[in-house]
């Protein structure tokens, strides 16, 4: 073994002028590390063996309504009035008194022909001087106004309405045909509404995973499970809401390790089991995949969550296709350890043969 010296000594001195040799070369030496914030603690993951009992209780959870959708929707549609605002424009009426109606005109806008509310919620109407109406409904105006005009006009016969709403809006983004602000009126506005008004979903869109942010808080709705009767998922809107429709390529799973064609896979209507997204991997690889060991890995940093599948029990594949996955998930499938050895083999096999040629030459 002795002429393998020299041969080892050549390589260290070819390689230490590797930087020297054709092409593009970062030099690191020369750059200084940024300073940063000190790393966290690492946090272990939590490890869950997939069974029934724990499908049962993922099941559970996802269908407990979440806070902002505690609301009866169909109680609060009964009762919806629409209260006044700042901006919203009024058209009062007074009967046998034409002096004191603003006369409309087919070519007037509503500002000409209305009380226009101002930014401090009070308009202006003859004999009663200012008048707050922020915050009322047009029951409640005519009652006041009634009220107050009676010493000017007897029997006075009033008409309150609403010529243009523009206190109250929501707005509506992501992929919907026309993006907008739309305004709140004296119907209630669902968020499906709120999506159609827009022009509608995008052949792209996500209609189960839309986001209603409402006083900085999202909640995720999904829109499809109208068409299975779970009316609550249409929540009724209220002034200032942002409805977002996201892409459906935004919720991807990505399949990795020992399968036959690793992939980043977007959810079919925001649904994905494990087993249809090994099915969209092509399956396990035969030769080098260990059943055993099948995971999902969920959640963030800040508390990492890993199922396991033992894809080798006789009940494995059922629960596979029972098990729900969310946007973001990554599942791994492990290499089974006879496949490790040997690809540790392959690796040293040709730095073996290239020694091993180079000492039969030099014994020649």
């Amino acid at each position: 073994m002795k002429p393998l010296l020299p041969v080892l000594g050549a390589l260290v001195i070819l390689l230490s002028g590797c930087a020297n040799g054709p092409g593009m070369f970062m030099d690191e030496s020369r750059l200084r590390p940024a300073e940063t914030a000190p790393e966290p603690a690492p946090v272990e993951p939590l490890l869950y063996p997939i069974t029934p009992a724990l499908i049962t209780e993922l099941r559970e959870k996802a269908a407990r309504i979440p806070p902002l959708l505690g609301e009866a929707t169909q109680e609060f549609a009964a009762d919806y009035e629409y209260r006044v605002g700042p901006g919203d424009v009024l058209t009062i009426t007074v009967w046998d008194h034409p002096e004191l109606t603003i006369p409309a005109g087919e070519f007037r806008d509503p500002d000409a022909a209305g009380h226009l509310v101002n930014a401090k919620g009070i308009i202006f109407y003859p004999y009663v001087g200012e008048v707050m109406v922020a915050g009322k409904t047009t029951p409640e105006i005519r009652a006041e106004l009634t009220e107050r005009i009676k010493k000017y006009i007897q029997n006075p016969q009033l008409d309150v309405r609403i010529a243009a709403f523009r206190s109250q809006n929501v707005m509506v983004t992501g992929e919907v045909k026309q993006p907008n602000l739309l305004p709140l009126n004296d119907r209630p506005m669902t968020v499906l509404q709120a999506v159609n008004l827009s022009g509608g979903a995008t052949p792209e869109a996500d209609l189960s995973n839309v986001v209603l942010t409402r006083n900085g808080v999202a909640t995720q709705l999904d829109l499809l499970a109208l068409y299975r009767g779970e009316d609550l998922a249409n929540l009724l809107l209220r002034d200032g809401d942002q409805v977002y429709v996201p892409n459906r390529a935004d919720n991807q799973v990505f399949i990795l390790g020992e399968v036959a064609k690793p992939a980043a896979q977007p959810m079919r209507n925001g649904k994905m089991s494990l087993a249809e997204a090994i099915g969209v991997s092509q399956g396990l690889s035969p030769l080098s995949a260990d059943p055993s060991r099948v995971f999902v890995i969920r959640g963030d940093l800040q508390q990492p969550i890993v199922y396991q599948l033992d894809a080798r029990q006789p009940d494995a594949l059922l629960m596979a296709t029972m098990f729900q996955l969310q946007p973001r998930d990554v599942i791994y499938v492990a290499v089974n350890d006879l496949a490790r050895w040997n690809r540790v083999v392959s690796q040293l096999v040709p730095t073996i043969q290239a020694l091993w040629q180079t000492d039969v030459m030099l014994r020649r």
